[in-house]
């Protein structure tokens, strides 16, 4: 099979309606290598970097309520930081960049479920609005001059 580890995808391909932070940034703890009284936190078994998760809200309104809140996990030696708030909002658009998917099967559903993996996160950047139909966006050095 051609496809072996994680498939790189755009964020766009993610969450194409965007998507808000609504936890922490947490490093991930190994469980299975952590002891009473000594936590081990995770590392990447490709590059040996730190692991860090966020949770984040899908804004895509017809995802389920129960299926909003995903983990986006962040590769990366220090502990990232979200992005600044913007007033008026309750929670905080970001986004994700060299996002990879890895699929595996739940055990608690036996669904197929994904992992969802970033090298960083930032603010949103800014997008225009597509003009309405029929409207012309062209602008002359004339519009530019006056």
């Amino acid at each position: 099979m051609a496809i072996q580890g994680p498939i790189p995808v755009s964020f766009e391909q993610v969450f194409p309606h965007g998507c808000y932070i609504v936890g922490e940034v947490e490093q991930v703890k190994d469980f299975t290598a952590s002891t009473n009284g000594r936590t081990v936190y995770a590392k990447d078994k490709t590059t040996g970097e730190p692991v860090w998760q966020v949770a984040v809200m899908d804004a895509d309104p017809t995802v389920k309520a129960g299926q909003k809140t995903v983990s986006v996990k962040i590769l990366a030696e220090v502990q990232p930081v979200p992005p600044a708030s913007l007033p008026g909002l309750p929670f905080v658009p970001v986004e994700f960049d060299g996002m990879t998917v890895t699929p595996y099967v739940a055990q608690n559903t036996g669904r197929l479920a994904w992992s969802i993996r970033a090298r960083t996160m930032r603010a949103p950047r800014a997008t225009t609005a597509p003009a309405a139909p029929g409207k012309n966006t062209t602008t002359t050095s004339k519009e530019i001059a006056a």
